[in-house]
């Protein structure tokens, strides 16, 4: 079963194509009625089939998992007939066989680059992280424990944001909208879950999740994916109270596998004025920058 850990049961390609499916109205998208009952929701396969240019036996056999191998051609044509978004079209030529490239070698730890301890030291007025793929937090800044939570107090393990989005309580009340970002954590989740099925940190994760939480469980079975964009959060911060920032990402070049992460207010907003308070309140506290290599006390 998928919340044992794995993304799917071996056929995730099949199963986004019928998740996909099932989630578009034929009326939008001009089909005559023939006056059939529809079983299940959302398109035939044969429409599917009609609209993408493609054999109904196809279609059968790419949903059943008898085919993996999908020209380029034929999967723009299936993502077209689907109306997938940008990170679903993303993930559909992820998860096609003929698109896929061999998972890079992970190292046994996730190493953080001096120079960008150094930076995350520097940035004095700015909430900063680091993360892995995974959502993993490397590393962070004085004030980024101010606002999210006191990373250096938890176990390795339970340094993870999407973990904590579900099973740390504290942590779940800062959301003012915790159903929509709880919702964006499990479509990134599945999108990185995709790059490289063979991630046993992913599927544990996954897991856990699975077995611990009915919303993720649920929100995992409807295959939501999102890849990195902009994003506003609005926090309810039990010293500053509501608090609305931006979230930045960053690619780090040197680890691709890793991005900084920082928070932002727009200028001359309460947030701004409610951030500053939270930078010169965090000065005075004992929130040092902490990472995962032991010499630093992480």
């Amino acid at each position: 079963m998928e919340h044992e850990g794995r993304v799917s049961g071996g056929n995730e390609l099949g199963e986004f194509l019928r998740s996909r499916r099932a989630g578009l109205d034929p009326r939008r998208l001009g089909l005559p009625d023939d006056g059939r009952p529809r079983r299940v929701p959302g398109l035939r396969r044969e429409e599917l089939a009609q609209l993408a240019h493609v054999s109904i036996d196809y279609v059968v056999r790419l949903e059943q998992g008898r085919t993996r191998r999908v020209s380029r051609p034929v999967l723009d044509a299936l993502a077209d007939a689907l109306q997938l978004a940008p990170d679903e079209r993303a993930y559909l030529f992820t998860v096609a066989d003929v698109t896929r490239p061999a998972p890079a070698r992970r190292s046994g730890r996730d190493e953080v680059a001096p120079r960008l301890r150094q930076l995350l030291d520097g940035m004095r007025d700015v909430p900063a992280l680091v993360l892995n793929r995974r959502t993993d937090v490397l590393a962070w800044n004085t004030v980024a424990a101010a606002l999210l939570t006191d990373f250096g107090a938890l176990a390795p393990r339970e340094r993870n944001l999407i973990r904590l989005t579900f099973l740390d309580d504290e942590f779940r009340a800062l959301y003012a909208d915790w159903a929509r970002s709880a919702r964006e954590c499990v479509a990134v989740l599945r999108m990185e879950a995709a790059r490289d099925p063979a991630d046993r940190a992913v599927g544990a994760l996954v897991g856990e999740l699975s077995v611990r939480d009915p919303d993720f469980r649920s929100w995992w079975a409807s295959r939501q994916v999102r890849g990195p964009r902009e994003l506003t959060k609005t926090y309810r911060h039990p010293l500053v109270g509501a608090l609305t920032l931006d979230v930045q990402q960053f690619s780090v070049d040197t680890h691709p596998d890793q991005q900084l992460v920082a928070y932002t207010a727009s200028p001359d907003t309460p947030a701004e004025e409610k951030l500053r308070f939270l930078v010169q309140w965090a000065a005075g506290t004992d929130h040092p920058v902490r990472d995962t290599d032991p010499s630093r006390g992480g």
